[in-house]
């Protein structure tokens, strides 16, 4: 059914379909009767595949990556359609529009998207006025919150810090968790604040704010597939330093290697983070050698190129604890995250 929805879908511009998207499932979940039988349809729950992780309780160990519900509008229905967390944003100080459109490309040959999105969303004020306003009407929710807080393209690098505590501080009470985004493409200059100086400066202000509260909220560290090796060992060794307590592997790459959409098409669309299925290989490559180095001491969210139960199969045998869909939905539709929990599940019971 969903094939042939997609493919009606995909005669029209990606970001435009997201919306409607979006707005008719929160249509049909705004009707009671209509919203069970969603749930009811979508959801896969099981003793077996909660997780406990960072004092969290995971209903089940599939989520979906920033970016996809940037301004926490849709929570509601992405929980209906089975996700055991959220993260939300990326969120900054300032609202800010972002990039030109067109700025999000499918490359259906590969099964992947192409985003330079530049971190759009309605700022840290109202993002976390919404997520209160959640909280308040969802009582029994069992869905795990987390956030995701860039800078604004404006703020200089050096004052780069400022802005991710602005955004620490506003969504502090509202979300569950916080994941430090500095390895998007798409806003010039962030990558740098992967440096282990520049990175040091921002994680270790947040973790002392974070240890002056009543409360402490889990603080990750979101990183690019595209590291060399002394990189991921700078990170590696900061993570300890300032008592990280996870890392998400990875964000988009910069690569275009090994593609099956032509260049002249590829040229034509640009810059970009690259996302899905050419992403698995070598984010799972970076989530191995942090298995490896970091030795189960800090756990390890893997996202790129989960599209079934088998890629994240395979992320959770690399160390994976907890894997994030994007793009999988997007090609897979709203059924991927019962198709994963069944497959970990009839795999767990049969092995």
């Amino acid at each position: 059914m969903y094939s042939f929805i997609k493919d009606l879908l995909f005669l029209f511009p990606p970001e435009d379909v997201h919306y409607f998207i979006m707005n008719v499932l929160c249509n049909a979940c705004s009707i009671e009767p209509v919203k069970n039988a969603l749930r009811k349809n979508f959801s896969f729950n099981s003793a077996t595949l909660q997780k406990k992780l960072f004092g969290l309780d995971f209903k089940n160990p599939v989520g979906l990556g920033a970016g996809f519900d940037k301004n926490a509008l849709y929570i509601n229905e992405l929980e209906v359609v089975g996700f055991g967390f959220i993260e939300v944003g990326t969120v900054t100080p300032l609202p800010q529009s972002g990039n030109e459109k067109p700025r999000l490309f499918r490359l259906s040959k590969d099964n992947a998207l192409i985003n330079r999105m530049g971190f759009n969303n309605d700022g840290v004020e109202t993002i976390s006025k919404r997520l209160y306003d959640w909280k308040l009407k969802t009582v029994k929710s069992t869905l795990v919150i987390g956030g995701n807080i860039g800078k604004n393209k404006s703020t200089p690098n050096e004052d780069a810090w400022k802005d991710y505590e602005i955004c620490f501080n506003n969504l502090f009470d509202c979300v569950d968790y916080f994941v430090v985004n500095v390895s998007s493409p798409n806003t010039p200059g962030l990558r740098e604040l992967q440096k282990k100086d520049s990175l040091k400066r921002i994680l270790s202000h947040l973790q002392n704010i974070n240890a002056s509260k009543t409360t402490y909220k889990p603080l990750l560290l979101k990183i690019a597939p595209d590291l060399s090796k002394e990189q991921l060992d700078d990170i590696i060794e900061l993570s300890f330093e300032v008592n990280l307590d996870g890392i998400v592997a990875t964000n988009t790459t910069i690569s275009r290697d090994h593609l099956k959409t032509d260049a002249q098409r590829l040229n034509k669309i640009g810059a970009g983070g690259l996302s899905g299925k050419p992403l698995m290989e070598i984010s799972t490559e970076v989530l191995r050698y942090l298995t490896q180095q970091l030795q189960s001491n800090i756990p390890l969210i893997a996202s790129g190129g989960i599209f079934n139960g088998a890629d994240a199969k395979e992320k959770f045998d690399a160390g994976a604890s907890l894997v994030q869909v994007w793009t999988g939905f997007i090609y897979e539709g709203p059924s991927i995250v019962k198709n994963i929990c069944k497959y970990l599940f009839n795999f767990e019971n049969h092995h």
